[in-house]
């Protein structure tokens, strides 16, 4: 990834659509930060998120932070090609966006504190945009897997003024290579990190110093 990346501001039909391919992106079984699980099967009782804020890196980094989160992996979502690749999603052929899939346990966070995160660790309020990484892939995304997801977020939302957050239901979550799995830990002095990660983690743990492992 160049440090800021501008690409295509339309959503391709599924038409026009890239083909994609039927392989599953391989990528290891267990999380490079807290060893748990990457990929199913998980323990009984968890939930899943999947959200949208941008480039995938730093938010990753912000959720596996939270106590109660299990796991985190990186993907794409809500587009038309079955199992992109990196590079395809970024050409703007797929129409997918960048996204973080959690995996938590609800009786030690609840699904409302996580959104509160969520839109406090992106600009909701941007179109196709977070800073200065442009195109639909950077969109700012909820994907409900529940009615009571859909009503929790769209109560939070409203305390959001100018939001322009999707919210809609959930979509196939194609998972991302494996080297983009926990980025930040495996590379926290690639330039990406130092000069756009590194600051926005410092001032996540500041606002949610109570809610961190």
């Amino acid at each position: 990834m160049s440090i800021f990346s501008k690409k295509p501001l339309t959503i391709p039909s599924a038409a026009d659509a890239l083909p994609g391919r039927v392989e599953r992106m391989p990528v290891p079984d267990a999380h490079f930060v807290n060893g748990n699980r990457l990929t199913p099967p998980f323990p009984d009782g968890l939930q899943r998120a999947v959200f949208g804020m941008g480039c995938f890196w730093g938010a990753e980094r912000k959720f596996w932070q939270l106590d109660g989160v299990y796991s985190t992996a990186v993907g794409y979502a809500a587009g038309h090609t079955p199992n992109p690749t990196y590079q395809e999603v970024c050409g703007g052929g797929t129409g997918h966006a960048e996204v973080v899939q959690l995996k938590f346990d609800p009786s030690a966070i609840s699904f409302e504190e996580i959104l509160q995160v969520f839109f406090s660790i992106h600009d909701p309020t941007t179109l196709n945009r977070q800073g200065n990484d442009v195109g639909t892939q950077y969109r700012s995304a909820f994907f409900f897997h529940s009615p009571e997801q859909e009503r929790i977020a769209r109560e939070v939302i409203k305390q959001v003024p100018g939001a322009v957050t999707e919210i809609t239901p959930a979509e196939p979550f194609w998972i991302a290579e494996d080297y983009h799995q926990e980025y930040f830990a495996r590379n926290p002095n690639a330039g990406y990190c130092q000069f756009v990660v590194s600051p926005k983690v410092a001032k996540f743990r500041k606002v949610f110093a109570a809610k961190r492992k």
